[in-house]
C-alpha cells in the first residue's frame, strides 16, 4: 500500500512540474515570440528610486569590454510605482526580488508576471517589459547588469 501511494505521489509531483514554469517566470503555455506579448507601455518612471551601488569598468577587468559597466542597482518601488518600459537586448540582466511583490508586463509573454519575494528574473536579449507595483507595500529589487557604457555614464539608468 506504501509503495503504491508513493508512486502515485511521484507521479502526481511530475505532473504538476511538466511545463510548468519557475517561480515569477512566465508559464510555458504562455511564452510567445518577442513582441507577440504585452505590447509596449509609454508610461513614464513613477515612484521608484533607482541607486547604483557598485560599478565596474569591464574594460579593465579579465572580460575586457571596453565601454562596459558591470553594475549592482537596488530599486525601490512605492506601491503603483512603474518602471517603464525597457529592452535588454544590449543589456542583460538579472533581477533579485527581494521585499515585496511586482508585475513584470514582458514582451515575449501573453499573459502579466508576478515576482514576489525571494524570485529571480533573468532578462536577455529577446526581452523588453515595464513593471509595475500594484500592491500597498513597497518593492525592493536587485538588479545586477551589463551595461554598454558608451557615454562613460556609469550612473546611467534604463
Amino acid at each position: 500500500m506504501f509503495a503504491s501511494s508513493k508512486k502515485l505521489l511521484v507521479a502526481a509531483s511530475l505532473a504538476a512540474l511538466s511545463g510548468a514554469a519557475f517561480a515569477g517566470e512566465c508559464p510555458a503555455d504562455k511564452r510567445v515570440a518577442d513582441g507577440q506579448g504585452q505590447k509596449m507601455a509609454t508610461h513614464a518612471a513613477t515612484g521608484v528610486t533607482d541607486v547604483v551601488r557598485s560599478a565596474l569598468d569591464l574594460g579593465k577587468e579579465a572580460p575586457a569590454l571596453k565601454n562596459h559597466m558591470f553594475r549592482l542597482r537596488q530599486l525601490d518601488i512605492a506601491p503603483g510605482g512603474i518602471v517603464p518600459w525597457h529592452s535588454h537586448g544590449e543589456r542583460p540582466a538579472q533581477i533579485y526580488i527581494v521585499k515585496g511583490e511586482i508585475y513584470e508586463y514582458a514582451s515575449n509573454c501573453a499573459v502579466p508576471i508576478l515576482h514576489k519575494a525571494g524570485d529571480v528574473a533573468p532578462e536577455g536579449k529577446g526581452t523588453s517589459h515595464w513593471w509595475q507595483n500594484t500592491s500597498k507595500e513597497p518593492a525592493l529589487l536587485i538588479s545586477v547588469d551589463i551595461l554598454h557604457d558608451k557615454a562613460g555614464a556609469d550612473k546611467k539608468t534604463m
